[in-house]
């Protein structure tokens, strides 16, 4: 592992702490709504190594606004199954060795009106190098103010570092996040990126980071929004059944779970995208 590798994964961990301290603040802020008597959530944090090299840490909270989140972070080395190296770039060329660090987040919300989210960046290395991530939002119940509000976010980030990255990156979002067999969208989208490797590596880091700055800057608005508000069981049956949709992709499609699961990691933390409850 680099010098260069060490400072991503560190900020993969220092972005893991400030979150999960956002989303505790959130929990202290609830002043009213149907969960307003239950305990304020607070993070638990599981280790775990990786067979070959490394590890991760889950982070877990259950609580009064964060029906259930986790914001885990890894960085492990190995070597791919034969069968899974010609997927995945310069694998194939340097028998299948890679390193790989990055965090991954997933919020299922007790309120319907407030929207699941997901986030994730992450830095690969076979015998190439490149950076992926992005972040989408689900919304249970729409809000265009919310879509808005997100999506013009993501613009700026995009556009503080290349002017093609947002058109290009919020497309791939929503061809990426759509769901086949249903033929249709699994949120409202947002960016998402993968390969990233513009032939600087301090660049497309520094982009990243701001990918990680922009969602901790702009989901706790949106939470902030409507955590206080009232709703109603039919909200929450439509909720559910919202999340069926979201749990359908994650085990079909998602390439965070198949890279996981290809990889050797912690079958717990990869799963931790999951909701709590459901309803199909």
């Amino acid at each position: 592992m680099t010098e260069f590798d060490q400072n991503c994964a560190q900020w993969f961990r220092t972005l893991r702490d400030r979150i999960c301290t956002r989303f505790e603040q959130l929990e202290d802020a609830l002043a009213e709504g149907p969960h307003v008597d239950l305990p304020a959530g607070r993070f638990e944090r599981k280790v775990w190594q990786h067979h070959e090299g490394g590890g991760g840490e889950m982070s877990i909270m259950r609580g009064r606004v964060f029906e259930k989140v986790g914001v885990n972070i890894s960085t492990v080395h190995g070597t791919f199954p034969e069968d899974f190296r010609k997927k995945i770039p310069g694998a194939d060329e340097n028998g299948g060795k890679f390193w790989a660090a990055g965090i991954s987040l997933v919020a299922h919300m007790q309120s319907p009106l407030v929207p699941a989210v997901h986030m994730n960046t992450r830095r690969i290395a076979t015998s190439k190098s490149w950076f992926g991530g992005g972040a989408d939002l689900t919304p249970m119940i729409p809000d265009d103010t919310d879509t808005a509000t997100f999506h013009a976010a993501w613009k700026e980030c995009c556009d503080r570092h290349n002017p093609d990255y947002h058109a290009k990156f919020k497309a791939w979002c929503d061809e990426y996040f759509y769901l086949k067999h249903r033929k249709e969208a699994r949120g409202i989208g947002g960016i998402f990126y993968d390969y990233l490797d513009s032939g600087s590596p301090e660049a497309d880091l520094a982009y990243t980071k701001d990918v990680g700055e922009t969602f901790l800057n702009i989901y706790p608005q949106l939470v902030e929004n409507s955590m206080h508000k009232m709703w109603t069981k039919d909200q929450r049956d439509q909720q559910l059944v919202k999340r069926g949709r979201y749990v359908e992709f994650n085990l079909l499609y998602d390439r965070g779970t198949i890279f996981g699961l290809n990889s050797g990691g912690n079958v717990e933390a990869i799963l931790m995208s999951l909701p709590p409850e459901v309803r199909w």
